[in-house]
């Protein structure tokens, strides 16, 4: 119990006149009895704040970015009205900076017996699980002179999911695919590559696809026609370590590789492929393992929304041992991970051969573009050498990769807005050629 402001305010004006015209004990008496009694009285008719009943139900999920709805349902069992004023509390992270206060806060007039609904919508800020801490209410009376305050815990989660931005790529990359599958008039042929059909010939199709013991069975010269091979088994590898924590732009690295396996995955599940994840850095920190066509991406987003970076150096080691255990037959390997030469060669390197003797490995790896911007820069002194420590890194990052490259692994190599469409392209490249 507290007494309001209004209270303090009514005490300090009924103090003027008595302090001008009749400084005494009389004086205060004749103004602060009637403002203790009504203060009583207001406490008295004050709703009780222990024995509000409240519930709630709203959203559990949200996309990184955008907004979700939690209700909160008041209900008032005594007989008094509740005039209250009421604090949802969450984590500063599940609004954007500034707007706390005014999102949290709610007044609200509930009559005796009855029950309201007041809403607090998220924004949350960044990823993983935001649960929510107690709802304060503090009930006035009808005076507004004093005022019950307590706290109920009142449990509820919202998953803050991967934005997934580079979904607005999937419809250019899904006719690329159809084009490779078969369904339009542009047919592919290649080692690798399954028959789909037999068709008649038309001038201009490759003389190597036709079929000779068809064309003799028909009147008309027939010609084979091809698709890529499905249902490969693709297992999307995220390095969880300390270079995954490195920022590029306003989020780090591992988010943007979070971004391009999802549109992988989306990708490879309408073509027709099987889809896991593996996410290690010295432990497996998230596995997704067979999961329907219908199922991997919102099995992906789910395990995808607790990962966080882990300060620890990558055991280049584990990881292959880990994928190697979870890929029992020939696959397509995604190691979304670093160019960075020390980790590549000291961690990698050695035990890349055991990858690529089974499977076929594509490493994806997110770039700075402030580095190309540096690389560029001229002007002064201080440009200069930015420039210069610019193309070195570059030049490091270059000899990397070309490392890789002549071990056998496709490389890709882009910032954090090119790189889930580049990823997507290298896959596509890697169909039509028949490697998968």
């Amino acid at each position: 119990m507290a007494l309001t402001g209004r209270a303090a305010l009514l005490a300090a004006l009924g103090a003027v006149p008595v302090g001008i015209w009749g400084p005494s004990w009389t004086g205060i008496l004749a103004v602060d009895v009637p403002l203790a009694l009504a203060c009583a009285c207001d406490a008295a008719l004050a709703a009780p704040v222990r024995r509000l009943g409240l519930t709630r139900s709203g959203d559990t999920s949200v996309r990184l970015g955008e907004s979700a709805d939690v209700t909160l349902t008041v209900t008032n069992p005594s007989g008094r009205p509740l005039r209250a004023h009421l604090r949802d509390a969450w984590p500063p992270s599940s609004w954007e900076p500034g707007t706390e206060v005014e999102a949290s806060r709610h007044r609200l007039t509930v009559p005796a017996g009855e029950r309201r609904r007041l809403t607090t919508r998220l924004r949350p800020t960044r990823r993983g699980d935001r649960h929510a801490d107690r709802v304060t209410i503090r009930s006035f009376g009808p005076l507004g002179l004093f005022s019950r305050q307590g706290s109920h815990e009142v449990p509820w989660t919202v998953r803050v999911l991967p934005p997934f931005t580079s979904r607005k790529h999937l419809p250019s990359k899904l006719a690329r695919l159809r084009e490779l599958d078969g369904r339009t008039s542009v047919l592919t042929r290649g080692e690798g590559t399954e028959f789909d059909s037999l068709r008649e010939y038309v001038p201009g199709d490759d003389t190597r696809s036709i079929d000779w013991r068809a064309t003799a069975r028909r009147t008309t010269v027939a010609v084979r026609t091809w698709r890529p091979e499905r249902d490969r088994h693709i297992l999307l590898v995220l390095d969880t370590g300390r270079t995954s924590a490195g920022r590029v732009g306003d989020a780090p690295r591992l988010d943007a590789s979070m971004d391009a396996a999802l549109l992988l995955a989306a990708l490879a599940s309408r073509a027709g492929d099987r889809v896991d994840l593996l996410a290690y850095d010295r432990r497996v920190r998230a596995l997704v393992q067979g999961r329907a066509a219908g199922d991997v991406l919102p099995s992906l987003v789910d395990a995808m929304a607790g990962l966080e970076p882990e300060l620890v150096e990558t055991d280049a080691r584990g990881l292959t041992a880990t994928a190697l255990r979870t890929t029992p037959r020939r696959s397509l390997i995604v190691l979304l991970t670093t160019l960075d030469a020390a980790p590549v060669e000291e961690g990698l390197l050695p035990v890349l051969p055991s990858l690529t003797h089974r499977h076929t490995v594509l490493l994806a790896s997110v770039a700075d573009p402030r580095i190309a911007r540096m690389a560029k820069a001229r002007g002064d002194v201080d440009a200069v050498y930015e420039a210069a420590a610019a193309a070195q890194a570059e030049a490091g990052r270059h000899r990397t990769a070309e490392t890789l490259r002549r071990r056998g692994v496709t490389v890709v190599d882009a910032t954090p807005d090119d790189l889930a469409p580049a990823l997507a392209d290298a896959y596509l490249a890697l169909k039509a050629a028949g490697r998968l």
